[in-house]
């Protein structure tokens, strides 16, 4: 009895473990796919005039811009990158336009290529393409580092 007693204790270990595992990895694979989602529409909505992708900024955000253009740095805030961005927007005479190319999501992080397109004050074409590396928390974006294409005019 002993024998079928210590086998039976670790069949409902090795039982349990499994459901733990699985428990986390569908935790996690929900958590990636509800930010996936959550991008996705910001996205949508920015691309129908209904917002931007900047709303789903938690309020202490850390944003960074990679490379040596002028506004690269880093900010601390949601109103600090409000700062930066608004002499870049005010060059342009039409809101810019999001087109998503590409979605990946892995745990927390969501990364995603986009093109934003508009039209510069001297009617000249604003095109960028962007690459931002998001992590979220409870729904949020707290860290974000931004790559961006600078042929623009803008």
């Amino acid at each position: 009895m002993t024998r079928w007693m210590n086998f039976a204790w670790r069949v409902q270990a090795l039982a349990l473990s499994l459901i733990l595992f699985t428990n986390n990895v569908w935790a996690s694979e929900n958590t990636q796919h509800a930010n996936a989602t959550r991008v996705r529409q910001a996205f949508t909505n920015w691309q129908q005039g209904n917002g931007t992708a900047f709303d789903l900024l938690a309020p202490n955000a850390k944003w960074t811009v990679a490379g040596t253009s002028p506004v690269s740095g880093v900010y601390n805030s949601k109103a600090e990158l409000a700062q930066v961005v608004r002499p870049i927007t005010a060059r342009l005479a039409t809101p810019i336009v999001p087109t998503v190319q590409s979605i990946v999501a892995q745990n927390d992080v969501v990364v995603v290529l986009w093109n934003g397109t508009a039209t510069a004050l001297d009617h000249k074409s604003y095109n960028n393409t962007y690459l931002w590396h998001m992590t979220f928390k409870n729904g949020q974006i707290i860290e974000v580092t931004a790559f961006r294409t600078i042929l623009s005019n803008a």
